[in-house]
């Protein structure tokens, strides 16, 4: 069991993943959203590599359009 906080919220997961499983863990779509892992933002094509490891800090930010 590994713990992170993502948005400033705490979150056990069963294991080390990557940013697309935990994304898919926490219910959150990939569409439209910039992942940071620790003050580094992830570029997408890094999602399946990028691994969550215990203590992380990940931010998600919702990208809308708006004028």
């Amino acid at each position: 069991m590994i713990k992170i906080t993502v948005n400033g919220r705490s979150v056990e997961l069963d294991e080390s993943m990557t940013v697309e499983l935990m994304l898919d863990r926490v219910d959150v779509p990939p569409n439209y959203l910039a992942v940071e892992v620790n003050a580094e933002v992830v570029p997408r094509e890094d999602y399946t590599t990028q691994a969550i490891q215990d203590g992380d800090q990940v931010e998600l930010v919702t990208l809308v359009g708006g004028g």
